[in-house]
């Protein structure tokens, strides 16, 4: 009798030991799913560009992540079953988080979504502690990159107090149109962005041809395009220009064209060269030319005709040009105009493309 019950003891101890078994998976298992430029090293992801992601298919009730954080500014979606189940901010160093528990046992998927942009900071990933067992990586019916600016970021998209704040604590890439039109059709995609990016001036000392094959921004290594194709390219660019080509008294314009705003012709010339480059990177991909939603699209601004004159003179059919309406409020978009946005390009995107 004694012997029956530390049989059945054992049992028990062993059954609880394997419903309970805890899954240890390293960054570079097969199963484990990136969206984004995300170079690796032997030991680790690195995490930078808005929108970088880590994804797992799993069967189980929790999830744990290791991973370093550069300056511990980074904000994250905790993204269970295509809902935000939490938005976690990182502590600068390496640490252990937990992801997300207490979920019904059964079949997951988690998303762990980069809301911040690169100047936040980069974070390194180093693997996945899991309550469960780790199932085949997910498959998206579309591939989608985007070159954008602080509108494809999400900069401020959260700041409901009217201050149009910068800060990391109200950008949500997550939210930005990028993201909705992705989501609306089932696609794969990165945004290479910068909040006050420009084609021909920014805010800062560099343009978008001077970062767009970098693996990371703030480093001279170059990125491997042949690691991702898309079937599409968003290239929205053009708002900071807006701006600073008529700000004679900004640093960087001093320095790029001294006393004279550049022309109409240079400009729409910079913008063509930067989109051959798209090209000469992906032959075969569709490419959308946008701007917008802000002042940069208003009535009577040329802009939107610099976008069209540039796309008329590349001759190539596979390059369209859609400008996102005037959405006539200060400051950035916010998540519910990035919405109207993201529906916008999503319906533009299957018309044209048919998908």
């Amino acid at each position: 009798m004694n012997k029956l019950k530390l049989f059945t003891s054992a049992f028990l101890t062993l059954l609880v030991l394997v419903t309970h078994a805890q899954t240890l998976v390293k960054f570079n298992n097969p199963k484990v799913y990136y969206m984004g430029r995300t170079p690796m090293s032997d030991s680790t992801a690195q995490l930078s560009w808005t929108a970088a992601s880590v994804i797992i298919n799993f069967n189980g009730t929790t999830v744990k992540a290791t991973m370093n954080d550069e300056n511990g500014m980074n904000y994250y979606n905790v993204v269970v079953d295509g809902k935000v189940a939490k938005v976690l901010k990182l502590d600068k160093g390496k640490k252990e988080y937990e992801l997300i528990s207490g979920l019904a046992k059964g079949p997951h998927r988690l998303q762990f979504f980069k809301r911040t942009e690169y100047d936040w900071g980069r974070t390194w990933f180093y693997g996945f502690n899991i309550n469960g067992k780790l199932l085949a990586p997910p498959a998206y019916k579309h591939k989608i990159e985007y070159y954008g600016d602080s509108i494809t970021c999400g900069m401020a998209d959260e700041d409901t107090s009217g201050k149009d704040r910068g800060d990391n604590d109200y950008e949500n890439g997550y939210a930005s149109y990028a993201g909705v039109a992705a989501r609306n059709l089932d696609a794969d995609f990165r945004c290479i962005s910068k909040s006050g990016i420009g084609v021909v001036i920014s805010w800062f000392d560099y343009v978008m041809a001077d970062i767009y094959d970098r693996a990371y921004t703030h480093d001279t290594t170059r990125w491997d395009f042949k690691k991702y194709t898309p079937e599409l390219v968003v290239v929205n660019l053009f708002q900071n220009d807006s701006w600073l080509t008529k700000n004679k008294e900004h640093e960087q314009f001093k320095k790029l064209f001294g006393t004279t705003p550049p022309t109409p012709v240079f400009i729409i010339t910079q913008y063509q060269l930067f989109i051959r480059s798209i090209r000469a990177k992906y032959p075969k991909a569709k490419i959308i030319c946008t701007l917008g939603s802000m002042d940069a699209t208003q009535r009577g601004s040329p802009w939107p005709g610099y976008i069209t004159k540039a796309v008329a003179g590349l001759n190539d059919n596979a390059i369209y040009t859609h400008i996102f309406p005037y959405k006539n409020t200060n400051g950035h978009p916010s998540i519910k105009e990035q919405q109207v946005m993201g529906d916008d390009l999503t319906a533009f995107i299957k018309t044209k493309l048919k998908w």
